[in-house]
């Protein structure tokens, strides 16, 4: 299935299933990639598909048997200057879910994240994934239940302090914007008991940071 191009369908289809390609799809599978062969992919499950001879349907046909690489993990993050990458490098490693959530460091307020969606479709594409994450709706720092969470931990750079081990239930961690969380957040994640995650001790950019975060406790 190597160099086959993969479509995101957003409904459930099954073999046999003939649905409308839209006008790009057609133009891509047979004017750029120039075949009519194609995987069709959603909702955790993949098939053989194939664009019909006039260009207006694709033909689902059968499941290729691969099982879907996502995880169930979920990025808490605050919006960045460069939430597309972010957007783009979380949903490669295979997470389930975004969340922005508004700190008092955040800066970008103004996410088109209809455009976000988007971007996590074409990198679930490219990646092999068989799910796109969901991306919610923001929310305020305040409104986190904190109690449980994993949150990456800049102070690790600075100091020597002692690592936890990461639960292994873990399956949410939290990322600060550029420039980290406030005085304010630390004491409110350290008092909920919220899990400290070492990123190593350098600084790293708020999008490489999700990368780096998602992989420590991805299991």
């Amino acid at each position: 299935m190597k160099n086959i191009p993969r479509i995101f369908i957003d409904h459930k289809i099954k073999t046999g299933d003939t649905f409308p390609a839209d006008k790009s799809v057609a133009h891509y599978l047979s004017h750029v990639m120039r075949t009519s062969k194609c995987i069709v992919f959603g909702f955790g499950h993949e098939f053989n598909a194939e664009l019909n001879a006039d260009g207006t349907g694709i033909t689902v046909g059968a499941d290729t048997g691969r099982g879907d690489v996502v995880s169930e993990i979920t990025l808490y993050f605050a919006p960045i200057k460069r939430t597309d990458d972010l957007i783009a490098m979380a949903t490669q490693m295979g997470i389930k879910r975004f969340v922005p959530v508004i700190t008092e460091r955040t800066v970008n307020h103004h996410v088109n994240w209809a455009r976000m969606q988007k971007i996590a479709i074409e990198s679930a594409e490219q990646s092999n994934c068989n799910s796109v994450p969901e991306i919610a709706m923001p929310i305020k720092f305040a409104e986190l239940d904190l109690s449980s969470l994993c949150f990456a931990d800049e102070r690790f750079a600075y100091d020597d302090k002692t690592a936890q081990k990461i639960p292994a239930t873990a399956n949410a961690i939290l990322v600060g914007p550029e420039g980290g969380f406030s005085d304010a957040e630390f004491a409110a994640l350290d008092s909920a008991g919220a899990v400290p995650v070492s990123l190593g001790k350098t600084i790293l950019r708020a999008e490489v940071a999700a990368v780096i975060a998602i992989e420590k406790i991805r299991k």
